[in-house]
């Protein structure tokens, strides 16, 4: 046996050199090398090394501490390996063989390919299917099921001290490895050895955020010594110095981790006439939630003619544009675009109140902000009439599938660290083999704080990818309706980025390319896409107005670009050092050609003409154009802002919430202009009041600020998340 030196390594290696950190390939094979003859300190002058060749030798296990960040491909064959786990430095190996190696089990080959997580080849062959299914989907059912474990048996001390968490890692680690089972059992020991890893991390995960991340917060300082963070909330922290964010806490990153039951449920369900309380049936009577009893039963809303009472502070934004009404009308255009349906207005009464995005599982968690929500498209949901009843919310570090007519949290997705603030549904194909046709699948995609894409196939419990979209915090997402693997992310570094996710097959291996990137002047707060040409303009609202562009992809176009024009409103004529109207955060398509929008600290929503409004241009430059507007929707008078509205336009319907708990609900299914409607708003069919669930011996809830709204197609349900955790499901009351 050779001993290595300087010397040997150069010649050796190659190309021909006298510099270590030059060599590329070395072949150290057939030397009878043993662990001990390996000096770490002078392989790691290796820098450049991209090929090794080790086969033949006597090495039982690999240096531990040995790190070659380019290094591809290494030959361990016709050794006595027996420990693989001392490869884990190696993270950029891509190739590996492991030959004749008489120790190595096959779970010492699931070790490998969880421990090198860009290794591709195998013993000379692909194995990139096994490994993505054994770093993804084997993980999250392990996760899962751990996951159950904790909170079946385990929780933590308190206070929490060393020793007691020391003990308490010990038992739980223990107890993990002996009951969560999984796979077949002649993998077993990789599974513990899984487990066991996995437990630590789970731990951890609740034990460490217990610092804020500012000092994470602070690695975003700007050159001018502001701090980009993402702008939720912003208005009002200036204005009240209150702040309404819930404090961000740093945790190590794990995959999604389904469960079955929300943390808290309140079921309510509508008075009979005889009734003097709601009927409350809680999950946990611990946690329960009530709505307090009324005496009296509550005077029903009257419809199209509501009067909404105002305080003077209130009516003062109305009052002081009163004057400039004569102006701003002269823009509103009579409406000779009817709404496709005519149906009456619906009756909805509240059904579920759900606490289910808590921190740490805790009942005492008000303060999540949950921001966004969408109901499961129809393709995937089995129930009769083909409408859906699950809908997916999400806020804090976890992203929900509820149930609406039961109030059961279906699936629950964490990841910790993570804060949500955008998800969106669609439906991709998904193969099954060479013979099998494929299914349409629908998937979710969530994203916030991290930049990360999250994709997840609920139905079958598999948070099978992620993606980064960008390095800073994402603020939108939203698919095409007509080609369902397109993505577009809005983000907080001003740039909205389309993505083709393409499908997946049986094994969720998919694959990400990046297809256009628009860029935008301020930040994206939300991704429209007109019903009748998704794939060739988007509407962009950002906190600096409303932005049009062309998405239209060809091979003669580039792949970066700027608005197409911007559409303004006549209440921009009215802005003062006090009132800027530019930030548009509620936008949605009504009918194919009638838009919803509103600004904020506008009490208003606009309904506007887009085919008309894009037809004032004469040229194909861009520049800015004055909405179209059909109407104006009565709505609150609130500074807060980022409160979403949104449209089922198979009911003819816009709602949006307000910060006082309440719901309101506009149904507009042929709409004819009269002089009357023009000098003063529509008012709104139905207020839906603030439920008013009680926490036993804390009082009765105000009402918080609805954040975000979704109905279903047919308006069975009505979904509101608001910034103090929780979630609202109001359901339609069929005529009698």
């Amino acid at each position: 046996m050779e001993k290595i030196t300087e010397k040997v390594l150069l010649e050796k290696g190659s190309p021909r050199t006298d510099k270590l950190e030059q060599i590329k390939t070395l072949n150290l094979s057939k030397m009878g090398l043993k662990l001990q003859d390996l000096p770490v300190k002078l392989l790691s002058r290796l820098c450049s090394l991209e090929r090794w060749d080790l086969s033949g030798n006597r090495l039982q296990e690999f240096p531990k501490k040995l790190e070659l960040r380019k290094l591809r491909y290494l030959d361990l064959s016709d050794n006595q390996m027996e420990d693989v786990t001392t490869l884990e430095s190696l993270s950029s190996l891509e190739e590996l063989k492991m030959d004749d190696n008489f120790y190595i089990t096959v779970s010492d080959n699931y070790k490998l390919m969880v421990l090198l997580p860009n290794l591709r080849i195998y013993n000379s062959k692909d194995i990139s299917t096994t490994a993505n299914h054994l770093r993804f989907v084997y993980r999250d059912n392990l996760m899962t099921r751990i996951t159950a474990l904790w909170e079946k048996s385990f929780s933590l001390p308190d206070p929490i001290t060393a020793e007691k968490m020391s003990s308490l890692e010990k038992n739980f680690v223990n107890t993990a490895r002996h009951q969560v089972k999984f796979g077949p059992s002649s993998v077993s020991d990789f599974t513990k050895w899984r487990v066991e890893i996995l437990a630590k991390e789970y731990l951890r995960s609740l034990t460490e955020p217990k610092e804020d991340s500012n000092s994470q917060e602070c690695a975003e300082v700007k050159e001018n010594g502001d701090v980009s963070t993402p702008s939720k909330r912003k208005r009002t922290e200036a204005a009240s110095g209150i702040n309404l964010m819930p404090r961000k806490q740093l945790r190590s990153d794990l995959p999604a981790s389904p469960v079955q039951n929300s943390p808290l449920k309140i079921s309510l369900r509508p008075k009979r006439q005889s009734e003097t309380q709601t009927s409350i049936s809680p999950l946990r009577t611990d946690r329960a939630l009530s709505t307090p009893p009324k005496t009296q039963p509550k005077a029903e809303t009257p419809r199209r003619s509501l009067k909404v009472p105002q305080t003077k502070e209130e009516k003062t934004p109305v009052e002081r544009r009163k004057d400039s009404s004569k102006g701003r009308n002269a823009h509103v255009l009579p409406i000779t675009k009817t709404l496709n349906k005519t149906q009456q207005p619906v009756r909805l009464q509240p059904l579920h109140v759900l606490q289910c995005h808590s921190k740490y599982d805790s009942s005492e968690d008000f303060s999540t902000q949950l921001w966004a929500c969408a109901f499961q498209p129809c393709s995937e949901f089995s129930g009769d009439g083909g409408e859906s009843r699950l809908v997916a919310t999400c806020g804090g570090d976890s992203l929900c599938v509820i149930d609406c007519e039961t109030g059961v949290v279906m699936k629950k997705y964490k990841v910790p660290g993570e804060e949500f603030f955008s998800l969106a549904w669609s439906t991709v194909l998904m193969s099954r083999g060479e013979k099998a046709p494929a299914q349409l699948c629908s998937i979710l995609a969530a994203g916030g704080r991290r930049g990360l894409v999250k994709l997840i196939h609920p139905r079958n419990n598999v948070a099978y990818g992620e993606f980064r979209a960008s390095r800073k915090s994402l603020s939108a997402l939203r698919f095409n309706h007509q080609q369902g693997n397109f993505l577009f992310t809005g983000s907080y570094d001003n740039k909205i980025m389309l993505w083709d996710i393409g499908g997946v097959d049986s094994s969720y291996n998919f694959k990400v390319v990046q297809l256009l990137v628009l860029e935008v002047s301020t930040t994206p707060l939300h991704i429209c896409l007109p019903p009748t040409s998704p794939s060739t303009q988007l509407l962009s609202a950002c906190e600096r107005g409303l932005h049009c562009y062309n998405t239209q992809l060809s091979t003669n176009s580039t792949t970066k670009r700027s608005k197409e024009m911007e559409i303004t409103f006549p209440i921009y004529e009215e802005e003062d050092d006090d009132h800027d109207y530019h930030t548009i955060d509620g936008l949605s398509f009504l009918t194919d050609d009638i838009v919803a929008s509103k600004s904020h600290m506008h009490g208003f929503i606009y309904l506007w003409s887009w085919s008309r409004t894009r037809s004032q241009r004469p040229d194909k430059r861009g520049g800015a154009v004055c909405a179209v507007v059909l109407a104006e929707l009565q709505w609150a008078n609130t500074e807060i802002p980022y409160l979403a509205l949104n449209t089922c336009p198979d009911r003819a319907y816009v709602v949006c919430g307000d910060n006082e708990g309440r719901i309101w609900t506009h149904h507009v299914p042929n709409i004819q202009t009269t002089s009357c409607q023009k000098e003063k708003p529509i008012p709104p069919t139905e207020v839906l009041e603030w439920p008013s669930p009680m926490r036993k011996g804390l009082g009765q809830m105000e009402g918080p600020s609805i954040n975000s709204v979704a109905m279903d197609s047919e308006l069975l349900y009505l979904v509101a998340l608001s910034d103090k955790n929780l979630v609202i499901i109001w359901r339609r009351e069929e005529s009698s």
